[in-house]
């Protein structure tokens, strides 16, 4: 099945709209800490509303405690730094789609362990999408792909 994963997250609301998406989907969503907010935090259970009761999500302790748990599975790391467009990855069923921190992205270690890395092409000279909107066309397309949207 697929996953997403959020690397620290740092705004709130953000995550708590992907966590909404997921639930919508039936995604897991995972969370490597330490997250920049407290899930109690009134602005992620107001992006959330009602649907983070429903949301599967789980908590990774670290970088490493995450990739321990996914151990046999591809991550695929959603990056301004890569060159291939997402649309032209062949995502496959228990893909990790990983979505880095807004303020700073992953860090290197991060590019250099993950098995994949995808792009959402953009115009010149601008720096990226919101995090949450990003993750809604990269998962839109896996979803497409896999032919696993929910009945």
């Amino acid at each position: 099945m697929l996953e997403i994963a959020l690397y620290q997250p740092d705004i709130a609301p953000n995550a708590a709209t992907i966590l909404r998406m997921c639930a919508c989907f039936g995604i897991r969503c995972r969370i490597i800490e330490p997250a920049g907010f407290v899930m109690t935090d009134s602005t992620f259970r107001r992006a959330g509303m009602d649907y983070l009761d429903r949301a599967a999500l789980v908590s990774d302790a670290s970088w490493a405690a995450f990739r321990e748990a996914t151990a046999g599975r591809r991550t695929v790391l959603v990056t301004t730094k890569a060159t291939l467009p997402y649309a032209d990855f062949a995502f496959a069923p228990g893909d990790v789609i990983l979505m880095g921190r807004e303020s700073s992205g992953v860090p290197d270690r991060v590019h250099e362990e993950v098995e994949a890395r995808i792009t959402i092409p953009m115009m010149p000279g601008l720096r990226s999408l919101n995090v949450a909107m990003a993750c809604a066309m990269v998962t839109g397309e896996a979803l497409r792909q896999l032919r696993s949207f929910p009945a």
